[in-house]
């Protein structure tokens, strides 16, 4: 939606309008005006009272709407395929057959199962599969950086900032799904990361607190297993025992601290005795033949274990196969530039994603799965001398599929350049409202920041996107 589109007027304006930052503390029908005498022996007395600003947030923030979960829902689960390094768009889902060879590039279109849909030579088998695709070619990355954070936050206002603070506290839509939703099974994690660098490709719960953070699930493989020797009856007898210090200890101390520590404390012994992480992590459970289907890359074992902690009750799940993977500046870079690089990585990236698209459905449980695959922004129109794109903010393509989206679809268009969007212009927000509107999240409540002020989910004029309803 463009900033022409926003008006106060319609329901979304005034979901806006309330959710802003200043309507946190507006005075309404029932407040003093701030200034007035009344305000000033008001607020003096809640000092009197030992009430102190922050402690007065607190209570506003309580008493503020926060983000609701609705029963109905067309996700339990969302797959997010980060492809990190920023892809093409002008070489997968958004070729320019007509424009000059140093636009064009060296891949030929080919026509997909759906008519006047062409895709990448190179990615037959998503071409074969278009009617389950819904293609965006209108992603207006501007606000992204070579990072994570903005469109994993769903987020505008989550950047890069380079002072150990980026994202600026907004959390990723991951996070947000294990506050709002948590796991569809208890003793499960609401939100695991498949990542060989988490810092680089994975972006966390920011100001929403480390109990939303994702689990590593690249190492927690065989940590949640029982130890040698230990039996499940065993281990809930030393949890009894632990809880029965622990009552002890509370009353010398009964700080919060300690009151989140046992929560976490708790929920790891849920994990370990339920056996139901420990099985899901354990790709040696899963028949040959389907580990084979999925193949023995980074990408098809992240894959297969993606689809099976959908299964075993996981709501959100982030993967990558590798960092800076689709980072094609050219051949004098490590990922090459777009025939040595790029090319030789498509087969892999096409079947490891129709396999998963594929295996979900078989199972029953793509309905119930969104998938999303992006990464942080596009590539340059015009090759370098060396045969790569360097990065391009204003445009990136996208794919998203299952929970209920129309395949064999394009969403927006870009210029005769593939370059600057010409048609339906979306952003992070509009990503990010659509997402918690298909896991039940109402895209326009708020999450609360540390200091007790209402912060809404998703900033600035954006909505859901109507074509993936």
């Amino acid at each position: 939606m463009s900033q022409s589109d926003f008006n106060p007027e319609n329901t979304h304006g005034r979901h806006h309008q309330s959710g802003s930052s200043f309507a946190s503390f507006a005075p309404g029908s029932d407040l003093i005006r701030s200034g007035s005498r009344r305000w000033f022996l008001q607020t003096g007395m809640a000092g009197l009272a030992g009430l102190s600003l922050p402690e007065l947030l607190r209570q506003k923030a309580q008493a503020a709407p926060q983000a609701q979960i609705s029963q109905k829902y067309q996700a339990k689960s969302v797959i997010m395929i980060w492809l990190s390094g920023g892809p093409s768009q002008l070489d997968t889902w958004d070729l320019k057959p007509q424009a000059p060879k140093e636009i064009r590039g060296p891949f030929n279109p080919i026509q997909t199962s759906v008519s006047g849909i062409e895709i990448c030579e190179h990615l037959p088998k998503q071409a074969a599969m278009m009617d389950k695709f819904a293609i965006i070619r209108s992603m207006d990355a501007t606000a992204s950086n070579h990072t994570p954070t903005t469109f994993q936050a769903a987020n505008p206002k989550s950047r890069r900032t380079n002072d150990n603070r980026d994202g600026g506290g907004y959390p990723s839509m991951g996070s947000v799904a294990a506050k709002f939703r948590g796991p569809n099974v208890p003793g499960m994690p609401g939100f695991v990361a498949l990542a060989d660098s988490m810092a680089a490709d994975i972006y966390g719960a920011g100001h929403l607190g480390h109990r939303y953070e994702p689990l590593d699930g690249v190492k927690a493989a065989g940590k949640f297993g029982m130890p040698d020797g230990v039996t499940s009856s065993r281990l809930t007898d030393r949890d009894a025992l632990r809880r029965q210090f622990d009552q002890m200890r509370k009353h010398a101390d009964m700080s919060s601290d300690l009151a989140l520590q046992d929560r976490y404390v708790q929920e790891a012994y849920d994990m370990v005795l339920s056996g139901n992480v420990a099985r899901a992590f354990d790709l040696n459970k899963e028949p040959q033949k389907i580990r084979d289907k999925y193949g023995d890359s980074s990408f098809g074992r992240k894959s297969l274990l993606a689809r099976r902690l959908v299964e075993a009750g996981v709501t959100f799940i982030t993967m990558s196969d590798a960092w800076g993977h689709w980072d094609h500046h050219g051949d004098e870079v490590k990922w090459g530039g777009i025939t040595k690089g790029l090319k030789p990585m498509l087969p892999s990236f096409d079947h490891g994603v129709t396999t998963l698209i594929s295996d979900l459905e078989e199972r029953g449980l793509l309905d119930s799965t969104l998938v999303l695959v992006l990464g942080e922004f596009g590539r340059g129109p015009v090759i370098t001398k060396t045969d790569g794109r360097g990065h391009w903010t204003p445009v990136m393509s996208m794919l998203a599929a299952g929970a209920g989206v129309p395949g064999g679809q394009v969403i927006g268009a870009t210029d005769r350049r593939g370059g600057e969007i010409a048609e339906r212009r979306l952003g992070p927000g509009d990503l990010g409202a659509t997402v918690f509107s298909k896991l039940g999240i109402d895209p326009y409540g708020h999450w609360i920041k540390p200091g007790g002020r209402p912060t809404p989910l998703v900033e600035g004029p954006s909505a859901p996107i109507a074509e993936l309803a």
